[in-house]
């Protein structure tokens, strides 16, 4: 799996693009950002995941002879851009969140600065990585929390939506907190702890249970965990267990062992089998449960008492089940100019300048969705009367400005949208990667302003601010800047001090 050549797991028309800006000889440097826009299964963060594989994927991205050969045979490929394929290579830039940490929507995990074609080529793959080992590291973060400090163990590869999904699905669930993994391949290519028991096959393959738990106590001492509910947990699965500690392990000085029920009524079972183990004086033996866990299913056991040590979860972590998409992007963030400046790319249709009230400036000048224009939006949004909504800018903005008043009417506070842009804010100062934010600062001069703060789009990272963005506005709406920092200014003078 290692081994395999991933240059063209990658979209058809992000190699049609690339043809398209090598005949008109644009391969400008440019900056994509990979991002996600809302949280899995409803929750509060993400866990970045994936990045070893992305590094490692663009270390080894190369055209074979094969590949080209097979580019030819689609006959949409000239020859000239297969001789340059021929001798491709990524030599761009790449800026990341490291794998394991928390992580919030729209915050850049992966930040690519390369060459257009170099930078277009490769969003599948990142994508494809990062979306699908974010998105079971975040599910495996929920599970370990659901557990409470209970030990979690990913063992999902016979339901995982192959190798692959199974192997890098493991890789995902450890960095999301579970200690350890039943895949051995898994353990093999990424160090981790592999841990697993028996079938019940083992124990109907015996006359009986008791001789199949003996015979497993005697070849694994040291790691003997013992599945008790293949005929019945209370009368003969614990007992039968017991028996096979007393007589194997006991003699040996062993006293850390395991049982494992994985049906039955988890709650009530591992109660009794708690309250069995620690009368035969097994204080240090776990409790281990499997069949079917999720987050959700572990917290209601926990809260009806249930006593488990370590928990078995498969099919639902490892598939994501309750959300099996993460939904990551790959975007256009700026372009580089010849001169080394960079021009900003990315919509900024959310984005207020100015102060934080009635005079806030809207830069519709440059606002899109989707890369189009807003007022010319609504051309797209025809139906087939060939009528669309007029767009209403000071509808627009008055809705804006007065948002802040329904949350509070709604929620009873604000605090909720400040604390996540504080967080944000604060992510972005510790991870180190530079991100385009509309914050405010003090002017010296932008757009003809001094001696006020307001909000403009700055860089900010590691270091703090480290520059602002001149966004090119009309005059119009560099008039309106200077009235919001004029309109700032009078409510600040009016002060008494």
């Amino acid at each position: 799996m290692s081994t395999m050549n991933l240059t063209l797991l990658t979209d058809l028309y992000q190699l049609t693009m690339m043809q398209g800006y090598f005949k008109n000889n644009n391969n400008d440097t440019v900056v994509f950002d990979a991002f996600y826009r809302t949280n899995p299964s409803g929750n509060g963060f993400a866990i970045a995941a994936g990045l070893e594989q992305v590094i490692d994927y663009l270390k080894n991205l190369r055209f074979s002879p094969e590949d080209i050969e097979y580019l030819r045979g689609l006959h949409i490929f000239d020859e000239d851009f297969l001789d340059y394929l021929a001798d491709f290579k990524f030599t761009g830039s790449v800026y990341a969140i490291p794998e394991g940490t928390v992580v919030f929507p729209k915050e850049p995990l992966i930040k690519v600065i390369a060459p257009i074609m170099q930078a277009q080529l490769i969003e599948t793959a990142i994508l494809n990585i990062v979306n699908h080992q974010s998105l079971i590291a975040t599910k495996a973060a929920r599970v370990v929390y659901a557990a409470k400090g209970d030990g979690v163990m990913e063992f999902g590869l016979r339901r995982a939506q192959g190798p692959d999904a199974g192997v890098y699905g493991a890789r995902a669930a450890m960095i999301g907190g579970c200690v350890g993994t039943s895949n051995v391949l898994a353990g093999q290519m990424f160090d981790v702890p592999v841990l697993g028991t028996h079938a019940h096959s083992w124990i109907m393959s015996f006359p009986d249970e008791y001789t199949a738990f003996k015979t497993y106590a005697d070849l694994y001492p040291n790691a003997c965990t013992l599945l008790v509910d293949t005929y019945d947990t209370i009368k003969s699965g614990v007992p039968n267990a017991i028996r096979a500690f007393n007589e194997v392990l006991k003699p040996l000085g062993i006293t850390k062992c395991g049982i494992r029920l994985d049906s039955g009524d988890m709650a009530y079972l591992t109660q009794k089998a708690r309250q069995m183990l620690d009368d035969a004086g097994w204080t240090e033996c776990q409790i281990s449960a499997s069949n079917s866990l999720d987050e959700h299913l572990i917290l209601d056991l926990l809260r009806q008492g249930a006593q488990i040590d370590m928990f078995g979860v498969g099919e639902r972590l490892i598939t994501a089940r309750s959300e099996p998409v993460f939904g990551g992007v790959y975007k256009l963030a700026a372009v580089e100019q010849e001169d080394g400046t960079i021009l900003p790319k990315i919509k900024i249709s959310e984005n207020v300048l100015g102060e934080h009230g009635d005079t806030a400036v809207v830069p519709w000048s440059i606002a899109n969705i989707s890369n189009v224009p807003v007022e010319d939006y609504g051309n797209s949004l025809k139906n087939n009367d060939g009528f669309y909504p007029e767009f209403k800018k000071n509808e627009v903005e008055d809705f804006v400005r007065k948002s802040g008043g329904r949350v509070i009417r709604r929620k009873g506070a604000t605090y909720y949208a400040v604390s996540m842009s504080v967080c944000h804010l604060c992510k972005c100062l510790l991870s180190g990667i530079d991100t385009s934010l509309t914050v405010s600062t003090m002017v010296h001069g932008e757009y003809g302003l001094h001696d006020v703060a307001l909000s403009l789009v700055n860089v900010v990272g590691k270091n703090g601010i480290h520059g602002k963005i001149m966004v090119p506005l009309t005059d119009a709406e560099i008039a309106d800047l200077h009235k919001s920092a004029d309109s700032l200014k009078a409510v600040i003078n009016s002060i008494e001090i």
